[in-house]
């Protein structure tokens, strides 16, 4: 997703907690915010992903850190496949959809390619883009990969992980988004690790999210890992030395969002849940509201999402929470690649009702007319310091 035209938000806001009175919405009727503290659903074990195939390539298993991988995910009784060339094979099948099914199904154990190594700015998100994986497993059908990663979706996760962590400390100091900026100067040089992956669907196979905590927890420097999630297995980071340097976001929408766009991934009320379980243990956490779409009763769906996120971060101490707001677009590219992927959707990619947009480097994308995105802007914006004053937004795309 391009992200080039979004604008950064200065907010200066003391912490507090609790849910305020009922704002009104931009008509001016009542929006009640609910009391939703007797809707919890009961707790239940964390989603995890289990592949259907694993395969290492040579390279990777002569790094530490792959032989760790293989060895974690035989532990879990599923099979390692030793490939015996560095490429990834068997992904194609004889028609997309089942190329796609073999490609989902699948992790590679992998060595970075060089370009990975080298960090590129991520803005307005963080000072850099650091990869630790590429590929997700989740079925969202707005999927911002599409487009973005070339060959079949198959998930690879980075086995020189330790040489990643190792060469972050060149860039420290030389970002422009928090490293110059007086609004997010306290984060200090921001590396962002989810972009082209989700570190919660991984992190059972894996431990390298967890590994990336303790390298920045340690570290002495002014720094801060970054990274987003759809799923809400935190068990193996609740209680680690994370220094208050790794900041985790939940990226969070409305219910007809995520029952019909978001397949494979955590019920948003668990994600909230698991929020509130970082937040308490210490950690700075986030919301990641994507992608907002102007659907049928919008303000009361999302009025339920963020009751239901004021709720969760009643009464954590010293709450640090942080909101990234993102509206739905898409690409000639990305679109072409989803209905390939998913050719029942019902998602609205009609670019007679959109705005032609060009991006950075002159990619076209689609989004929503600017009537429509200052409605939505202007209800958040409002919303999001009603019902949870707390929270600092640090974007709107």
């Amino acid at each position: 997703m391009s992200r080039d035209d979004a604008v950064p938000v200065d907010v200066d806001q003391p912490l507090a907690v609790g849910v305020p009175p009922a704002p009104h919405d931009a008509s001016g009727e009542r929006v009640p915010t609910r009391d939703l503290s007797g809707l919890a659903p009961p707790p239940r074990p964390a989603r995890r992903w289990t592949p259907k195939r694993v395969v290492a390539t040579p390279a990777a298993l002569e790094h530490p850190h792959g032989r760790r991988i293989a060895e974690r995910v035989a532990a879990l009784d599923i099979e390692v496949e030793r490939l015996r060339g560095n490429r990834v094979t068997g992904l194609r099948g004889e028609t997309a959809r089942e190329t796609y099914a073999r490609a989902k199904s699948t992790l590679a154990i992998v060595v970075s390619p060089p370009s990975r190594r080298r960090l590129q700015p991520i803005a307005p998100s963080a000072d850099w883009r650091v990869d630790l994986a590429e590929g997700c497993p989740a079925h969202c059908q707005y999927c911002y990969l599409a487009g973005s990663l070339t060959g079949p979706p198959v998930t690879r996760v980075y086995a020189d992980l330790d040489d990643i962590l190792d060469g972050l400390a060149d860039y420290v100091g030389r970002g422009t988004v928090t490293s110059r900026r007086a609004a997010r100067a306290g984060e200090g040089t921001t590396f962002e690790a989810s972009c082209y992956t989700d570190p919660l669907a991984l992190e059972h196979l894996t431990g390298s999210w967890q590994r990336a905590v303790r390298h920045f927890g340690g570290w002495d420097a002014p720094v801060q890992l970054r990274w987003t999630t759809k799923y809400d297995d935190v068990d193996g980071f609740v209680g680690l030395p994370h220094g208050g340097r790794t900041r985790v976001r939940f990226s969070v929408n409305c219910r007809p969002v995520t029952t019909r766009f978001e397949g494979g991934t955590s019920r948003v009320e668990d994600r909230v849940a698991a929020l509130r379980r970082l937040a308490l243990d210490g950690y700075p956490v986030g919301l990641t509201l994507a992608p907002i779409m102007p659907l049928p009763d919008w303000r009361r769906h999302y009025a339920e999402l963020l009751d239901l996120v004021a709720a969760a971060v009643d009464g954590v101490p010293a709450l640090d929470l942080t909101a990234e707001l993102i509206t739905h677009r898409f690409t000639p590219g990305s679109k072409e690649v989803l209905l390939g992927w998913y050719p029942r959707t019902r998602l609205a990619m009609d670019e007679a009702s959109r705005t032609r947009r060009h991006g950075k480097f002159g990619a076209v994308k689609y989004v929503y007319p600017r009537e429509t995105m200052s409605e939505l802007r202007s209800w958040f914006d409002r919303e999001l310091a009603a019902r949870l004053p707390a929270c600092r937004v640090l974007y709107w795309t």
